[in-house]
């Protein structure tokens, strides 16, 4: 996939981007109700341990870890990402930021009202503005602002490097209104989701010129109108200081400084550790260290019974004395220096352990949900009857409990794509695609032509010199094998035959076209013995197919190495059991992206427009495998689905990196659900970094897990998501935001119309209308809410895990003693 022929001002962005899930930091978790009924659908409540401004003390610094500095200040360029969200929330006016139920609500620190005070002919809203709200140089906040807003996010003027927020082109013009704080905004169009633009609001001297937007606003923001401005940034320390600003009108900042921190989610556990930080977003693991060392408090010093050495035994123990203390001098040696090793461990670790225990853990649902993707573009998901059989393979339950359910949290499956539980549009609307059932999951992929004998059977209407052909099918030409055998041989083919290998090999692009021909002659040769005649790499491949014990857990296959499979590759007979030798070719690297897909934000993926291109044959790129691996066993050796000789098998790629391991196991118990009803997977494991650009949003894949944030406008930032995808002037396919690349012209009609009715009720009926259609076409399958663990020092007030609502910055801050309590009651 590229991006292709997408001019910057039409490019159509989601408000938040799109989230790789890869650790408890990206990872998914729920919050659904199944009852189907809006009225009592109940989110869980955030964690921030509230306090009064009377409890809160003035003064001091807070660090807070972000996962690295941020790319750019404007959060509407294509590469923002969650740490400019997070920073710019401190220094910049937000007009409707989302409450604890995830609705938008007006914010009076810079507005007095906001309203539609015209329907007809035309929408007009008019912004009454705060008296006091001045930007941090001094001039109060007015229509200029809004106006050179506008005219950057229009799309009309491709000078501005935006991927805009929609809404802004349906602006026709905006007016002073009876004085210099109003505003008068005129629509072309209706527009319900007015309440999203103009949030943040920066000023005009960024947004009123190219070179301030493009590049004036990626480093500095000189000019702000938050509780706090921006003091300094430092790329060698990784850090981005705010300090209290002076012209503030509203409620003073309780805190002196607010430090945002760049750290990597694998340091986090130090940095808590050594007061680096006091807030930090932190894993599973991480959250456990936390628990232990609050339950470890009165142990009076004795060693631990978790960490480094806590799991050996006294024989060990003695074993190691005395090889330490032993004749033999050069094992004494490597004894000593073991010993050592592991005494300095258990030092540092139980040293960071009493640190910890000043800290607690935060715990909510992050307003953002994690999905099963299934790409649609082309293969056996191209069929919905394939796609709807796998959503319905699916037990959801239990794939919310394998994450929430470890940390204590509601673990019920997530009804909508639209909304999450506890806002006021949310309903469950899985049951337009039907509630888990294996057998209506094999009705459907029997009807759709696969069975348990297709992966053996011959492919219909096969041509001379065909696989097939050799196998002993009838082809529709006249040949012998050896005939056929010798044309392959000397690469002499008619065009007829030449174009139907060409049709053939696009229709299996990206499922590994050569590697698919190496397999089928293997099981050939193969077939009831072992293959003779394997060449001494193929040996090896199989010996480590023997010995590998290896679970789905620890990976899958080589890819991009050199060692490709022949056309004598080794294989196992079906009858023993063993599995066959399968390696991945490399697939070609996906083509270049735009800067919307380019960079990525820690663990979060980027969206705008993209552009499809042909997939060359072979695995997903940068898939690797763990030596030992165990290989594949054959299709008809698993009682694996096929049609037409090829196996139902789909290519289910998941990020490699260390805090992925619950996705892993959510992808795992996918796999097992699947091969119940006889269909396999291809679990591609792949780096964090090129996860998402590389094979999610260029569709490299057949199965997929990532997220997407929650909205309280889903009629504006639902849209590119679920777009049909639209053929462009190249004969590619642009797919907005569209990953799995399914889509219907009824889903887009109903969003338009959801987007243009500005009666809420009947808006909301419409969103719920478009996530039916959504569920029955099967392309997207939501699972469960992220789970949202913070670790905060246990003496900070207003701060944690925030659920849907924005931090009010400036009531967070250290306990005073009287709220705090008694010494003892800190110690709790």
């Amino acid at each position: 996939m590229s991006h292709v022929g997408v001019p910057r001002g039409t490019v159509r962005k989601r408000r938040s981007l799109a989230l790789l899930t890869t650790g408890v930091l990206t990872i998914p978790v729920l919050a659904g109700c199944s009852s189907g009924s809006e009225e009592t659908s109940r989110g869980v409540p955030q964690d921030i341990a509230p306090a009064t401004r009377q409890a809160v003390s003035d003064g001091s610094t807070v660090n807070w870890a972000v996962d690295a500095l941020p790319a750019t200040f404007n959060a509407f360029q294509a590469d923002a990402d969650s740490a400019t969200t997070r920073i710019t929330g401190a220094l910049l006016p937000a007009l409707f930021p989302m409450d604890a139920s995830g609705q938008p609500k007006l914010n009076p620190d810079y507005l007095e009202s906001a309203k539609i005070i015209e329907r007809e002919p035309k929408q007009v809203v008019l912004y009454k503005l705060n008296q006091q709200a001045v930007w941090s140089d001094g001039r109060e906040i007015g229509a200029p602002d809004f106006v050179a807003q506008w005219r950057a996010l229009r799309g009309k003027d491709s000078a501005f490097w935006t991927a805009r927020n929609s809404g802004y082109e349906r602006i026709e013009k905006i007016e002073r209104g009876a004085d210099d704080l109003q505003v008068r905004v005129t629509f072309s169009k209706p527009y319900a989701d007015w309440r999203s633009l103009f949030s943040p609001l920066y000023p005009k001297e960024i947004t009123g010129s190219p070179d301030a937007f493009n590049d004036g606003a990626r480093t500095t923001l000189k000019n702000t109108a938050g509780p706090f401005v921006l003091r300094s940034v430092s790329k060698a320390k990784g850090t981005v200081t705010l300090a209290r600003n002076p012209r503030w009108w509203g409620d003073k900042a309780k805190l002196d400084t607010l430090v945002f921190r760049a750290v990597a989610a694998g340091d986090r556990t130090r940095a808590l550790a050594d007061g680096t930080v006091d807030v930090a977003d932190i894993d599973a693991s991480t959250a456990d260290r936390i628990a232990l060392a609050r339950r470890d408090r009165g142990n009076n010093g004795q060693p631990l019974a978790h960490g480094p050495g806590s799991e050996t035994t006294p024989a060990g123990a003695l074993r190691s004395w005395a090889l330490a203390h032993g004749s033999d001098e050069e094992a004494a040696e490597i004894a000593q220096a073991a010993r050592e090793k592991n005494r300095k461990a258990v030092v540092a670790y139980t040293a960071e352990q009493k640190a910890l225990r000043d800290f607690a853990v935060r715990k909510s649902l992050e307003p953002a949900y994690t999905q099963l993707a299934l790409n649609g573009e082309s293969g056996p998901l191209a069929d919905d009857r394939v796609r709807r059989a796998v959503a319905r393979a699916l037990d959801r339950e239990e794939l919310a409990r394998t994450v929430l359910g470890p940390l204590g949290l509601p673990a019920k499956p997530l009804g909508s794509h639209l909304a999450l539980a506890g806002q006021p549009g949310y309903k469950d609307g899985s049951g337009a695609l039907g509630d888990q059932n294996t057998k209506e999951a094999q009705a459907l992929l029997a009807d759709a032509g696969w069975t348990r004998g297709g992966a053996v059977q011959p492919p219909k209407d096969t041509k001379a010199g065909s696989e097939a052909e050799k196998k002993g099918a009838k082809g529709d030409a006249p040949g012998t094998e050896e005939d056929a055998e010798k044309e392959a041989a000397e690469g002499t083919k008619d065009d007829k035959e030449a174009k139907n290998e060409k049709a053939e090999n696009e229709k299996k692009a990206g499922q590994g076209g050569e590697e698919e021909k190496a397999g089928k002659k293997a099981e050939q040769d193969g077939e009831g013995s072992t293959a003779e005649g394997s060449t001494a790499e193929g040996k090896k491949a199989d010996r480590v197919s023997e010995d590998s014990a290896a679970s789905r857990d620890e990976g899958l296959y080589i890819v991009g190495e050199d060692n490709k499979p022949g056309a004598h590759a080794p294989a196992r007979a079906a009858s023993t059991g063993a599995s066959a030798v399968h390696v991945l070719a490399p697939a070609r690297t996906a083509a270049a992206q735009s800067a919307a897909l380019l960079r990525q934000a820690g663990a979060h993926g980027e969206d705008g427009a993209v552009a499809a291109q042909d997939k060359q044959p072979g695995g997903a790129a940068g898939a690797y495998a763990p030596v030992g691996t165990a290989a594949p066993a054959p299709a008809a050796a698993k009682g694996q689905l096929g049609k037409d000789g090829k196996a139902l098998t789909l290519r289910f790629v998941l990020p490699s990196g260390p805090g992925s391991q619950s996705l892993r196991s959510v992808g795992d118990k996918i796999a097992a659900m699947l091969e119940k009803i006889g269909i396999g997977t291809e679990i591609i494991k792949v780096p964090d970094e090129s996860y998402f650009k590389d094979h999610v949003a260029s569709g490299a894949y057949d199965l997929a897990l990532y997220s997407w944030p929650a909205t309280a406008y889903p009629a504006t930032d639902g849209r590119p998501i679920y777009a049909k995808p639209e053929p462009a002037t190249d004969g590619s396919l642009l797919v907005e935001q569209n990953y799995t690349r399914v889509g219907t012209d009824h889903i887009d009609q109903l969003f338009d119309q959801a987007a243009a009715e500005l009666d809420e009720k009947a808006a909301r009926e419409l969103i719920k209308q478009a996530d039916a259609r959504i569920w029955a076409a099967a392309g997207s399958i939501p699972l469960f809410q992220r789970p949202q663990l913070v670790a905060v020092d246990k003496k900070l007030a207003n701060v944690g895990a925030f659920g849907f609502a924005a931090p009010r910055y400036q009531d967070i801050g250290f306990k005073n003693r009287q709220a705090a309590g008694s010494p003892a009651d800190r110690k709790k």
